[in-house]
């Protein structure tokens, strides 16, 4: 097993970005090439990931929620994030498994926070009483241009996907204010080439994330 994956064990990685972005589909990729390496790897997706998350999803996506205040969405998210943690993040660390999550907060802040106008600071309050000490070591923000991503969406769409392009090009700019913000921890990935070139450069984030944290906590 190469150096940098064993250092993945025990660490929470978090895939994002917005809608047709591709970030699923290299999630899925990553993670069954890690099981290929040996490692143990445990794959959680949000909203959903326990019994009570995926109810939580299912209200969440539904497009006839279309009553559903910004601050009622943002709470509903936390709250399915929480029963992660608890349920299934926090064990899945302690046994020092990698986990990999398909969106977490950083989902919250860019389409409740930048998007839906909701305070930033005020749902990284939250976010500290619901997600306590696990929060992720690092995110990876998948991002194309807005003709591309809707491209991807193609026709089926959810309740989130419904709310116009003004929407989606607002949560691109929320995802690209935290790469800013901390270039450290949240790592860009340009996911406008094809599947494979976006791998490569995936793999090669990660790798370079691993190694400058272990020479720095070392």
């Amino acid at each position: 097993m190469n150096e940098w994956i064993e250092q993945l064990k025990g660490r929470f990685l978090v895939f994002d970005g917005p809608d047709g972005s591709g970030k699923t589909t290299q999630f899925r990729r990553f993670a069954a090439w890690l099981t290929e390496q040996g490692c143990d790897v445990v794959e959680v997706r949000e909203p959903g990931g326990t019994s009570i998350g995926e109810q939580v999803r299912s209200i969440l996506l539904d497009s006839a929620n279309t009553e559903m205040t910004i601050c009622c969405e943002m709470l509903l998210y936390m709250a399915s994030r929480n029963q992660l943690v608890e349920e299934v993040i926090s064990p899945a660390l302690e046994r020092g498994a990698v986990v990999l999550a398909d969106r977490f907060i950083s989902s919250t802040l860019a389409y409740q926070g930048t998007a839906g106008g909701l305070d930033r600071a005020r749902i990284m309050d939250i976010g500290r009483m619901v997600i306590g000490s696990h929060w992720p070591d690092c995110t990876l923000v998948f991002d194309v241009d807005s003709s591309t991503a809707a491209r991807r969406r193609g026709g089926d769409t959810d309740r989130m996907e419904e709310k116009g392009q003004a929407f989606q090009d607002q949560v691109r700019t929320g995802y690209l204010e935290q790469v800013r913000e901390d270039p450290g921890r949240t790592l860009l990935i340009d996911a406008s080439p094809d599947e494979d070139t976006v791998f490569a450069e995936l793999c090669t984030a990660i790798e370079a994330f691993t190694s400058s944290n272990a020479t720095s906590t070392g």
